[in-house]
Parts: C-alpha cells; structure tokens; sequence
C-alpha cells in the first residue's frame, strides 16, 4: 500500500512541522511551538499599528502602514485557521489514504500518480516563489546596510527599516534586534503561507484526481459493454462500473464541499485582505516612484503586491480546475454511447447527467466561486480601489 505522506506530503510534513501544524503531532511541544509562532507573527502587527500612537496619520502614512500590516495579518488568518481546523486537516489526509488503498485498477492508479506529481510541481514551483520573495525581501532590508559599508566608510548615519515600526525603544541602538524581528516574522510568515496554501493545494490535486476516475471509469464501463458480447455478466460489471463511478464522483464533490466548509470563515478574510493589500501596495508603488525614487521602498511594495498577485491566481487556477473536471465527468457520460446500454445503466448514466445542471465549485460564502473568472474579478477590484485612492490623492 502506498504511504501518501512519504509519497506526496514530504515537503509539506516538514514546514508543517516547522510551524507545529502537523496534524499527528499534538504534544506539549508543540503547543508550546504554537504559542511562540503565533506571539511572533501578532506582535509584528502589533508594532507597526502603533505607529499610529507616536506618529502624524496622514492618508499617506496610513496607507504606507495597513499596506504591510494586511500581508502579516493573511499570515496570522492561516496559520490560526489551520491550528483550529487540525482534525480536518488530518482527516482530509486520511481521505486522500482510503482512497488509495479502494483503488485495483492500474490505469486508476496511474492517474493518481500523475495528480500526486502535479501536486508535488506545484509545491516546488511555488514554494521558490514564496521563499524568494523573501529572501529579496530582506535582501532589499539590508541593502542599505551594504552600500554604507562599502562607500561610506567611518561615517555616521541613521539607520531605519523600510516597514515602519513603534517598538518604544532606542530603534538606532538595537537596530539589529528590530531588524531581526521583522524580517525573521517575514520569513516566518512565507513558511506559514506556503505549508498552509500547498498543502491545501495538494488535497484539491487528489479531488481532480477522483473526477478523473469517475470519467475514467464510466468511458470504460460502456466500451468494456460495447466491446464484447452482450452477455449476463458484461452487463453486470458495467453495471457495477457506472455504480463506482458515481460512487466516487460523489467522495470528489463531498471531500471538495468539506474542505471550503471547514476553511470559509478564513478565505472570506483572505480574499478582502488579498484585494486590499494588492490595491494598497500597488498605490504604493505609484506614490514612490513619482514624489521620490526610494529603490528599497519601491521593490518592498513590488514584493508585496507580486505576492498578493500570485497567490490569488493559484487560489483561483486551482478553483477553475475542479470545476474542470467535474465538468469532464458529465462531458463523458454524454458522450459514451450510453444508448446501447440496457435501461438500468441508462438510468444511472441519466442521473450523473441530471447532476451535471447544477454547477458545481469551491465556492466561498456563496459570493465568490474560485475560477479565472473570480481571478478576474479580485484583480479587477483591486484595480478599481487603487484607481479611487489614486485619483483622490
């Protein structure tokens, strides 16, 4: 029997563990693993909103600040809503395992295979994103340190971070201890974002995979009929074929249904916070370049926008992909050559096809259903706030 965890959720194990959000391992180390990650992650919000207390809000100041602190805070959203929701994290793991173990067929599991190695690209692929946002991030953080080093000699200077801060401390005297904790909870929070997101990635991989099993095992029922004599026995295992098919398109819909349930709440605060933080840090960009060039500002903003970018379009690329393929499940039984079959086959084939009249979806508090065309309307958003804010600066 095949180990799903050794086979498809190595890496996704090891940044779980990283972050104490492994669902198999609840001891009090972990616990305690959890209380200072999440310490972490708030105080850094924390700090930038008390800025507020010690500086002037001007609408440029504000911006500058909730721009940043809308980033840190989808960090907080996930990794809270992953640490809550650990007993459906597990069991949607084991979901993915009993399915495993169902599956006979070579072809079947052949493509399960292929939908576990899709899910392990993505990981990769997006996991380099993710860390080499922040590692440019800090890179950009102490470019400056840099170039004083190397041009400015014995010189003195003040020294700042480009996200703004209130620690109520001498910020000039432990710079590097301010600069160690924002950029450590940056980094700690692109682990966050990337275990919690792929591993949620991973589990729609193996849905699609489910959906492609039921085509699978539907075209394969009519032509294993079609292609041999009309016997007893050939009408029962297609029989038996069109009721496993259905059986199985159902755990796709069910399994799909119970993740969005257990994750609503929190993809309804990361959609706002995903808008907003693209509208902001794009308004940022704009106001930079043109009321002065501040490179390290510049690409931060850039950054952050890139990201919030990013992640909205794989939310949604993966969103359009199971509407994809159920919709391919229909797109087989009505294509099959079901009419040759006895009744009680057409009846069931009639059946899955009666279901295919409701659309079926990842959808979101019933107002937003995660396709490109959602992607086009986030982005869109995004777009039209910056524009507002833009034009009444």
């Amino acid at each position: 029997m095949i180990n799903i965890v050794d086979r498809f959720f190595s890496f996704n194990r090891l940044l779980l563990l990283l972050i104490g959000l492994w669902p198999y391992e609840r001891s009090k180390y972990v616990q305690l693993q959890f209380i200072c990650v999440f310490s972490f992650l708030i105080s850094s919000i924390i700090f930038q909103l008390t800025t507020f207390l010690t500086s002037k809000c001007t609408p440029e100041f504000i911006i500058k600040i909730l721009s940043s602190v809308l980033v840190f805070s989808a960090s907080v959203v996930e990794y809270n809503a992953f640490y809550v929701n650990s007993t459906a994290v597990k069991y949607l793991m084991e979901q993915v395992q009993c399915m495993y173990k169902d599956l006979t067929d070579t072809n079947e599991i052949a493509i399960v295979e292929r939908y576990g190695s899709n899910a392990k690209y993505y990981v990769t692929r997006l996991a380099m994103v993710f860390f080499s946002g922040a590692f440019l991030f800090v890179a950009v953080q102490l470019l400056p340190e840099f170039r004083y080093f190397i041009l400015s000699g014995n010189v003195s200077r003040t020294r700042h971070l480009q996200i703004s801060t209130e620690y109520f401390i001498d910020q000039e005297r432990y710079f590097y201890l301010v600069f160690f904790h924002i950029n450590g909870t940056i980094i700690l929070g692109c682990v966050v974002i990337t275990a919690t997101g792929l591993t949620l990635i991973t589990y729609l991989q193996h849905a699609c995979g489910m959906f492609r099993i039921a085509s699978y095992r539907i075209d394969r029922a009519i032509q294993n009929y079609i292609s041999k004599n009309v016997k007893l026995q050939n009408e029962i295992l297609a029989h038996k074929g069109i009721i496993r098919a259905v059986n199985i398109h159902r755990q796709a819909i069910t399994y799909s249904t119970y993740l969005i349930s257990k994750f609503e709440i929190s993809f309804m605060f990361l959609i706002a916070v995903g808008v907003m933080s693209t509208s902001l840090n794009i308004y940022r960009v704009f106001q930079v370049a043109l009321l002065g060039y501040n490179i390290e500002e510049l690409f931060i903003s850039l950054v952050f926008a890139t990201l919030c970018f990013v992640y909205m379009f794989v939310a949604n690329f993966v969103g359009q992909q199971i509407i994809d393929h159920n919709n391919h499940v229909y797109a087989t039984a009505y294509k099959v050559q079901w009419y040759v079959t006895p009744l009680h086959i057409q009846r069931l084939i009639l059946l899955i096809l009666q279901r295919g009249n409701k659309n079926f979806g990842l959808s979101v508090g019933g107002l937003f259903t995660a396709s490109i065309e959602c992607f086009a309307t986030l982005t869109n958003a995004s777009i039209s706030y910056f524009t507002i804010m833009y034009s009444m600066r």
